[in-house]
């Protein structure tokens, strides 16, 4: 394990102790729930299906995707947000197979897909990682779930979080983690700064996944609008989110 990767590892270790704290980590209204699930079972295979989740955190993707009837397999680098999964699933009354290790580095079994919620910005080599998790899959599907953000999403949208920041420290509400990255550990990561989805397609494109196909998650985009504490958060609305698809069997 690099230098880079411990420090990423730490880093999560102590946030987990918070990360479900955050809505935008774990939403809880049934109605954003019915929004993810609607989602996922668009752009998951068909059930009965063995998924894999690379860098799975709390859990919130795993247990949605369980909750639908497949069977699930969630890879964290931190133990501590494991350890969180494992209570989480427990609570909810799934079944989620749990593994440590990189993300990049899957296990060697096959799957029939492969998801990812807001990691490839952390990894140090996502283009490696994309190729990797192909071989998790060699006949099966790969579902990015992103959103715009940082200083790659353009001036708009950095306006937009900058807003709804503001908000949240009016109402005394707490980040969503801890503490920034280092600087030194950014540094590190080619997508530190964002994940804009020409990029993504581009990484899908010249991996051995092949032709990538993008989908906009507005349907998820209006259920968290929704369930914004205010007016002025919903006036402000979210981030775009989309899915990068990849795979011989796409939707």
């Amino acid at each position: 394990m690099t230098a880079v990767t411990q420090r990423i590892r730490a880093y999560w270790d102590i946030d987990a102790v918070t990360y479900d704290d955050s809505p935008g980590h774990q939403p809880r209204t049934a109605f954003e729930l019915a929004a993810w699930s609607a989602a996922l079972s668009r752009l998951l295979p068909p059930r009965p299906a063995r998924v894999l989740d690379v860098g799975a955190g709390t859990g919130f993707l795993s247990i949605q995707i369980a909750k639908l009837g497949y069977e699930v397999c969630a890879i964290d680098l931190s133990p501590g947000m494991l350890d969180r999964l494992r209570d989480n699933a427990r609570r909810a009354g799934v079944k989620v197979a749990t593994t440590e290790g990189d993300a990049s580095a899957p296990p060697l079994e096959r799957f029939d897909a492969v998801v990812e919620r807001h990691v490839l910005w952390t990894l140090p080599d996502p283009a490696a990682a994309i190729e990797a998790w192909r071989r998790a899959a060699p006949e099966g599907r790969l579902v990015l779930l992103e959103s715009l953000w940082g200083t790659s999403a353009g001036r708009s949208e950095q306006l937009r979080r900058a807003v709804h920041s503001s908000l949240r420290r009016l109402r005394n509400e707490q980040p969503d983690h801890h503490a920034e990255y280092e600087s030194a550990v950014r540094d590190q990561l080619p997508l530190g700064a964002g994940t804009p989805p020409e990029r993504l397609v581009s990484l899908v494109e010249a991996s051995s996944w092949g032709i990538a196909r993008i989908e906009r998650l507005r349907d998820v985009e209006w259920a968290t609008r929704r369930a914004f504490p205010s007016a002025a958060d919903r006036l402000v609305g979210v981030a775009p989110r989309f899915a990068v698809i990849g795979g011989r069997d796409l939707p």
